[in-house]
């Protein structure tokens, strides 16, 4: 365990190498980058030694991994950000563990959540989930709702009883305009969280990057960077 926890203290320390740099090259204080750790596929015995390091923010993409994990680590002073697409069917189970819901793409999708964050009495943020990959009225090939949607979207979150509207989230996207230009994509979001912002000033959080292409998200001016690979390593794709 303890080879292992050094093994993630090493990573650790190369990506907050990285981010720093990127912070630095941009102008900014390297406090306005929120690293999120993504412990998809990793037992919860890695999330608990991630704490003990300093980490305070984690993500999962899939609830049958996320939940009992989450659970297991109900002691720890963590925020549980899910990231991945989600099914109406799982919200319940999401609500009960995420502080942040960064993958809402669908008006369906926030009435599901509203519903059940009023029934546990919580409030849960959420994050529009942007597709730059998608036609004005589709939805991307990971999820995401067009440019064009994110207006009505943010209205409806606003209202939502028991959200939070926290702003923007994109994947560099692998087709499109934007494909293999992931300083264009990060900068399209920036220019989109703006937009955002004249109607919801609160809505200031901008999530992008990960771990192949984070510098490029934080000279966009993303608030926040998702690592995974980076961190935890190489491991093989469960299920």
């Amino acid at each position: 365990m303890t080879e292992r926890k050094d093994e993630l203290a090493a990573n650790l320390a190369k990506v907050e190498e990285r981010i720093a740099a990127a912070c630095a090259a941009a102008g900014r204080g390297r406090a306005e980058v929120t690293l999120i750790v993504v412990t998809k596929t990793y037992p919860a015995g890695d999330v608990r030694m991630l704490s003990e390091l300093g980490v305070r923010h984690v993500a999962e993409n899939r609830d049958q991994d996320a939940a009992p994990k989450a659970a297991a680590c109900a002691d720890l002073p963590l925020s549980w950000h899910f990231v991945g697409q989600l099914q109406t069917n799982k919200v319940r189970s999401v609500v009960g563990y995420a502080d942040l819901v960064q993958s809402v793409d669908r008006s369906k999708l926030v009435a599901a959540l509203s519903r059940e964050a009023v029934r546990a009495e919580r409030e849960v943020g959420c994050l529009i989930q942007v597709a730059l990959d998608a036609g004005e009225n589709e939805r991307g090939e990971r999820g995401g709702v067009a440019p064009g949607g994110i207006e009505e979207l943010a209205d409806l979150l606003a209202e939502a009883p028991g959200l939070r509207l926290g702003g923007l989230m994109t994947v560099a996207p692998l087709t499109g305009e934007y494909a293999g230009r992931q300083q264009a994509a990060f900068e399209r979001l920036m220019d989109l969280s703006t937009d955002l912002r004249r109607a919801h000033p609160a809505a200031n959080m901008v999530s992008a990057g990960m771990s192949a292409d984070l510098e490029q998200a934080v000279v966009a001016g993303a608030t926040h960077v998702r690592v995974g690979t980076s961190v935890l390593g190489v491991r093989p794709r469960l299920g």
